[in-house]
């Protein structure tokens, strides 16, 4: 690798740019103990699309197929960020080239792709690690602390949901996002953050139950263009089926209490809201997508005149802000795009071989990706079995 480590990102959609623009600021965040960082290329097949980002995050140029960034020996670091179908083929072919790989959620669109991308990464000379960008939430990592170092004391349940709307409307166009099989709608795209959100703060999941899935806008127009993210542009008068999910409900046990998860993509009114709240023996703690720079907490020792939630607004005393914000005082806000920003900095640092840092935690294993998917995949032969219970696979099963 050299003195430099040089960067491309795959894919020019918002993500893409999430992870550019991460790229671009991860150098400033926490002490300049890595190497200088190159920003080579932004690659998509709409090219005026993967030109306009590279100009905008300072990438040196654009190009229109992955395999230009597979062969490019000055490129050592890669995000892959496209749809889920094609990151089997891409991710193989850069681990091949001998490529650090950082991959977009869900993992692929089937199991046995994940899979095969999980062994390929075991046997590749390279680090290849998938984006679990919520772990990177200082308020979500601050309430993760507060359940292991018993605060908390035993948690009894947990609720979360995940509400969105970008598919509310009957006339946002086909994409990717609504085709494939049961599970890969909703439930895969925001659903993969909820469970992974779950596990991390009350600990694995055991076992699923009670699945439902439901489809409720069943055909949607043909775009004129491309559509990119979540927008919306120009469509035709032919419409195409929707092959899965908007909405996803299910019930979870783990190994101590259980909880309820629900995402929906048809939320009217909830552009990107997120929220969960976990109960423990001891007390509560709760997270909003929508406030991220504050959680609330609530503890049974409190005197019971001012008992109840209180605010506590995050700092430099909570995880990723000192050091890392430029103004890292409480109260300046936290953001998604923050997540990113750390979740870059975490990958480039292993990639550099820089000790990891009880702050800096690494980026989530194939492995754990390959879970995930097996965790939706529970959801989806539940809600096929009238809810019955499906048993999740430990974690140590998936890579054995």
């Amino acid at each position: 690798m050299g003195d430099t480590i040089g960067v491309a990102v795959i894919g020019a959609g918002m993500a893409g740019k999430a992870h550019a623009a991460a790229y671009r600021t991860a150098t400033a965040v926490y002490d300049s103990t890595l190497p200088p960082v190159r920003l080579v290329s932004i690659c998509d097949m709409n090219e005026q699309l993967g030109e306009a980002a590279a100009r905008r995050f300072g990438f040196e140029r654009h190009d229109a197929d992955w395999r230009a960034i597979a062969a490019d020996d000055s490129i050592h670091v890669v995000s892959v960020v496209v749809a889920n179908f094609l990151h089997r083929e891409i991710v193989e072919g850069l681990l091949a080239a001998g490529k650090h790989v950082l991959c977009e959620k869900p993992l692929s669109d089937s199991i046995e792709s994940a899979q095969a991308m999980a062994d390929a990464a075991r046997g590749a000379s390279t680090v290849a690690r998938i984006g679990f960008s919520y772990r990177r939430a200082p308020g979500i990592a601050f309430i993760r602390d507060l359940v292991q170092s018993g605060r908390l004391g035993d948690v009894l349940h947990f609720s979360g949901r995940y509400w969105t709307d970008y598919g509310a409307h009957p006339d946002a166009p086909m994409s990717w996002r609504y085709q494939g099989p049961a599970g890969s709608g909703a439930l895969a795209d925001v659903g993969s953050h909820l469970a992974y959100i779950a596990e991390f703060v009350a600990g694995d999941i055991l076992r699923v139950r009670g699945g439902q899935l439901s489809t409720v806008i069943t055909e949607r127009p043909v775009p004129l263009g491309a559509v990119v993210g979540h927008t919306r542009g120009a469509v035709s008068d032919e419409k195409s089926p929707v092959e899965n999910d908007d909405y996803a409900a299910f019930g979870v046990e783990f190994a101590r209490g259980g909880g309820t998860l629900e995402v929906s993509r048809v939320a009217v009114g909830h552009a990107n809201s997120l929220f969960f709240e976990v109960f423990g023996s001891q007390g509560a703690a709760r997270w909003d997508q929508r406030n991220p720079s504050q959680v609330e907490v609530a503890f049974h020792a409190d005197d019971p005149e001012i008992s109840g939630y209180r605010t506590v607004q995050l700092g430099p005393q909570h995880p990723y802000i000192a050091g890392g914000l430029p103004m890292d005082a409480t109260g300046v806000g936290i953001g998604q795009n923050d997540m990113f920003v750390y979740q870059a900095r975490a990958f480039l640092e292993e990639v550099a071989g820089i000790p990891e840092s009880a702050s800096l935690p690494r980026c989530a294993s194939f492995d754990e990706g390959v879970r995930n998917m097996l965790l939706l995949d529970a959801v989806a032969r539940s809600a096929t079995a009238a809810g019955e219970s499906v048993d999740v696979p430990a974690l140590a099963a998936v890579g054995a």
